[in-house]
């Protein structure tokens, strides 16, 4: 399978430095790379990507908005935000909006594209940093959902997990079970509280 992507990303340099690395590996197709969301709903309707890269500051529609038009017209599509911004605003806006990760641009090109296939696979690929913020931000929740409190205690450990960018077999690794297994904790968690990806899941147990 030949996974579709999108960009929307404002720096010309840095659009095409993406769109040439999205175009070099045979996992990927290019469906488009543009400057803003001005036309996000045709884009998402006429080229039908599996993934977007999506910066945050940019001229016309920016990436907060193009992002919950996307998660609210289409919602199967995954968007990794891509952006220089690692401030806790920008950070719970876009994962409370439904982005799917949160990548610095400095992140690296193996990295970038190993998000797209680990979002593919219900994960949540963040920055170490961005990461470290979202965790640093549970002790401070004083709102957590009563759902949370439904999920076993090793179902809220893999959710933990799942929410701060660890990959399956992170997860796997720190909880010493099988890869399959953290596939089964996962998709009983998301019938539990009635979401279809891991932000969706921090959205709603641990609101900002």
């Amino acid at each position: 399978m030949v996974i579709r992507v999108v960009i929307y990303e404002d720096n010309p340099f840095l659009r095409e430095s993406i769109a040439d690395l999205i175009d070099s590996s045979e996992k990927f197709e290019l469906k488009g790379a543009y400057e803003n969301c001005d036309h996000v709903s045709l884009d998402m309707e006429t080229l039908k990507p599996e993934v977007v890269l999506m910066d945050i500051e940019m001229a016309g529609t920016n990436g907060l908005q193009g992002l919950r038009i996307i998660k609210k017209k289409f919602p199967q599509v995954h968007v990794i935000m891509l952006t220089v911004f690692e401030d806790n605003d920008s950070v719970f806006e876009a994962i409370q909006a439904g982005a799917s990760g949160y990548l610095l641009k400095k992140t690296s090109p193996e990295k970038i594209t190993e998000a797209i296939l680990d979002v593919l696979q219900g994960g949540a690929p963040m920055t170490s940093s961005i990461a470290r913020k979202v965790l640093d931000h549970f002790p401070k929740t004083t709102t957590r959902h009563e759902d949370y409190d439904k999920l076993a205690p090793r179902e809220q450990e893999v959710l933990n997990l799942l929410v701060t960018g660890h990959s399956y077999k992170m997860i796997a690794d720190k909880c010493g079970i099988t890869i399959e297994t953290v596939r089964s904790h996962i998709k009983r968690i998301y019938e539990k509280l009635q979401v279809h990806s891991a932000t969706e899941a921090a959205s709603k147990v641990f609101p900002k």
